[in-house]
């Protein structure tokens, strides 16, 4: 038998959503500075994405990979909310590399 959510739960999961929220805010604003950076290996893909998805096809992804986090989150899954925070770091990675130069 299911037993009925508490007042608990109900906070984790308050703070799993704003988590991935605040993750999701970040996520967008380093893809927009990497997509403004002009580096050749962006170029590259950005040419290659709006062949296929159009100019803003990457944008869609990110917003998918966020609603599929706040829909996971809302259910209280711990597991994908560090993934999404593991995701997160390795964009900041990836974007303090491409735009300090260092790739």
């Amino acid at each position: 038998m299911k037993r009925a959510p508490s007042a608990k739960d109900h906070e984790g999961t308050a703070m799993l959503l704003i988590f991935c929220f605040l993750m999701g805010i970040a996520n967008f604003a380093m893809h927009k500075a990497v997509a403004e950076s002009g580096h050749p290996f962006v170029e590259d893909t950005k040419r290659y994405f709006s062949r296929h998805f159009s100019p803003y096809g990457s944008y869609a992804i990110e917003l998918a990979i966020l609603i599929g986090a706040l829909w996971f989150a809302n259910e209280g899954s711990l597991a994908v909310s560090l993934t999404y925070w593991a995701y997160t770091g390795i964009n900041a990675i990836a974007t303090w590399l491409l735009l300090s130069g260092r790739t």
